[in-house]
């Protein structure tokens, strides 16, 4: 009876040494990933860069510590323009940025970001993700060993700062403003100069006079930069950038190399970010504006109907003309018109209509 118990006790202590060492093997034995995100935004820049935070942080959560992503702001890796070519050769894994910022890579890539008087957030969401908007962004940014997905919505922007009135499309002639993407064609196309410059550079440029006006995103984001020390006039509606979509950009090797849940993860903490960051901005857009108004008594202003309709009719230009130089901004331009067109025809008599009923 004893040799029997201690037999039993011996297999059983064998069994769980065994099991442990089971365990101990297949911990070592699963993958660690550790990506590297870098940014175009200020490191932890409200809105922007917590949204690239947040990203990150979801997927280290969903993935159980099997993927440790690194955000890294912009110039602490590469500076703010070199985010596109950082994560197409593999030197980070990943990126967070604005689609518009690439237009030297590809004049198509613009129609991911913003377009004016195009679609706003909620439009944008529907082409992408159910209007074929997608499929032609990753065809786009194949070539580049790139796929992108929606990682952010400021939704609808604010015009811009400015130290001189419009009260007329003569007052934008010889004005340099910084604005990026085809809003900044438009403006050109006004007789104005656009400036492409990263968002840390921007308030030292208009304090300097190095730009006389400045678009960014909204009263939740321009607050925090502290524009209204800079400029006299802060305008609305932001006809350039309706509702702009941020963007998360993933490198193909990287992003193959991955088991099929890692990769489900990753694109859904983009979806997730993507909620999120729209949902901040609703929240936290007008607290700002009545302080900027209130307490630092910004001169708030409306673009006058007449430069609205004339900047409407320029930017319908600049389009039709993009479209016929570049076969593939002509094929995503044919997608995007189409779906504005009728998700308007849509919103008309949904969205417009009630915004209207409510106000009355």
């Amino acid at each position: 009876m004893k040799r029997r118990e201690f037999l039993t006790r011996a297999g059983a202590g064998s069994l769980i040494a065994g099991s442990a060492l089971s365990v101990s093997n297949l911990a070592k034995a699963t993958p660690k990933y550790k990506w590297k995100m870098v940014t175009t935004w200020p490191k932890n820049f409200p809105g922007l860069g917590t949204a690239a935070n947040l990203l990150a942080q979801q997927i280290n959560e969903m993935s159980g510590g099997r993927m440790e992503v690194t955000v890294y702001g912009a110039k602490e890796l590469v500076p703010a323009f070199e985010v596109f070519n950082a994560v197409s050769s593999g030197n980070a894994e990943m990126g967070h940025g604005a689609a518009y910022y690439w237009k030297g890579k590809s004049e198509a890539a613009q129609f991911f970001a913003a377009v004016p008087f195009g679609l706003n957030a909620q439009e944008m969401n529907g082409w992408l993700y159910h209007g074929g908007g997608m499929e032609l962004w990753r065809e786009i940014y194949d070539e580049f060993n790139l796929i992108p997905a929606a990682g952010g919505n400021t939704g609808v922007q604010m015009g811009g700062w400015f130290n001189r009135e419009i009260k007329s499309l003569d007052d934008l002639k010889g004005l340099k403003m910084r604005i990026p993407g085809l809003g900044g064609e438009v403006l050109k196309r006004a007789g104005g100069t656009p400036v492409s410059l990263p968002g840390g550079e921007i308030y030292t440029s208009l304090q300097s006079g190095a730009i006389d006006a400045t678009e960014w995103v909204g009263p939740y984001n321009d607050l925090a930069f502290g524009f209204y020390k800079v400029a006299k006039y802060y305008y609305y509606p932001g006809w350039h950038e309706p509702g702009t979509t941020l963007e998360a950009i993933i490198n193909k090797k990287a992003f193959n190399s991955l088991p099929k849940d890692l990769q489900t993860i990753v694109m859904s903490a983009c979806k997730v970010a993507n909620q999120d960051m729209l949902a901040e901005y609703t929240a936290r857009n007008n607290d700002a504006l009545q302080t900027l108004v209130h307490k630092h008594k910004v001169n708030l202003k409306p673009f006058p109907d007449v430069v609205l309709k004339k900047l409407r009719t320029l930017s319908d230009e600049v389009l039709t003309e993009l479209a016929a130089k570049d076969k593939h901004s002509a094929k995503v331009y044919a997608s995007f018109k189409k779906f504005r067109d009728s998700v308007m025809q849509w919103h008309d008599i949904s969205e417009l209509a009630y915004y209207n009923a409510r106000n009355l």
